[in-house]
């Protein structure tokens, strides 16, 4: 189209087969968008495309990625809030009918397999090498290895006792993020001899991201991790940092486990046919799903979030079962 669309935040710049979206720097921007500064979006990584009313006298374009194609949204797997997702563009309202100009052209578009999961990401990950603190460690990413140092503050005894981690993408079966926004966020790498973890308890495929094989040693310990067995909650687990006020932030950690996931699966491409047990595609535990509702209730009730934002949300947590 060759065109450009400035919005709130952002400009989408739309070519031939792309989008490129350019995130503003501005102090009310996001730092989820200051950190991932540009992004490009093809238009096969693209589902639909939506045009709804926003708030304050706004309306809100958003193109709707495809299921396993942009690593970020993957690793996030539907813990952004809605003002934290890079692919929507808020205009003000006066601005709706070019919006729906816009939205009619990307809807034209779209590819004809665009409702199917994708079977490699065709948006590229934000780029090693990066780092972030944790509340129990220093978290890096150089490419090709992973590496935690513990911090005596934070560190629990058991981390302390396995020492200093450091993993191989090729050793790694996938990621676990849980946003630092909840009570017990994390990042879990799950290397490919243990078995995949519940993001509460390390007992569900759910949460798991990435390609590869599962199993666990004979004693229960992942090979060539000095840790407990699998099932160790995030703060005794050598293979998890956990975040806290201040630690591990979504705009450092959530690029960090997009960078390591699209890594993992360009270098562990699934098999035919084993993806489906190892890879999110959209459902989670019915158990995190009934938690996070009754999370969001009692922020509704105490006046949080509106009446539309609860019933939204609500629905969007049930269309993930």
């Amino acid at each position: 189209m060759g065109d450009v669309l400035a919005g709130i935040h952002a400009t989408w710049e739309f070519d031939t087969d792309s989008v490129l979206i350019r995130f503003e720097r501005g102090i009310r921007t996001p730092k989820l968008f200051q950190s991932l500064r540009e992004r490009r979006i093809p238009y096969a990584a693209l589902s639909s495309v939506t045009l709804t009313p926003g708030k304050r006298g706004t309306v809100v374009l958003r193109a709707v990625p495809r299921a396993g194609a942009d690593p970020l949204v993957e690793a996030a797997s539907g813990q952004l809030k809605e003002g934290c997702d890079p692919y929507r563009l808020v205009l003000p309202a006066e601005r709706e009918v070019l919006a729906e100009y816009y939205a009619d052209e990307l809807r034209a578009l779209l590819d004809p397999a665009s409702d199917e999961s994708a079977d490699r990401f065709l948006v590229a990950a934000p780029e090693a090498p990066m780092n972030f603190k944790a509340y129990d460690g220093r978290a890096s990413f150089d490419g090709e290895r992973i590496s935690f140092r513990w911090s005596w503050t934070g560190a629990s005894s058991a981390k302390w006792k396995a020492g200093d981690q450091t993993f191989r993408v090729s050793e790694l079966a996938g990621i676990v993020w849980r946003s630092p926004e909840a009570l017990d966020g994390y990042l879990r790498l799950v290397p490919r001899a243990a078995a995949p973890v519940d993001h509460r308890t390390g007992g569900s495929l759910g949460d798991l991201h990435g390609p590869g094989g599962s199993g666990e040693a004979d004693d229960g310990t992942p090979a060539g991790v000095p840790a407990g067995p699998p099932s160790a909650t995030a703060d005794q687990d050598p293979a998890a940092v956990l975040f806290g006020l201040g630690y591990g932030p979504v705009h450092e950690s959530l690029p960090f486990a997009a960078a390591v996931l699209e890594s993992v699966r360009r270098t562990q491409p699934a098999p035919a046919g084993s993806a489906p047990a190892l890879v999110n595609a959209g459902r989670r535990d019915p158990a995190d799903i009934a938690e996070r509702i009754h999370h969001l209730g009692e922020l509704h009730q105490a006046g949080l979030v509106t009446d539309a934002e609860y019933s939204a949300k609500k629905a969007q947590l049930l269309a993930e079962l």
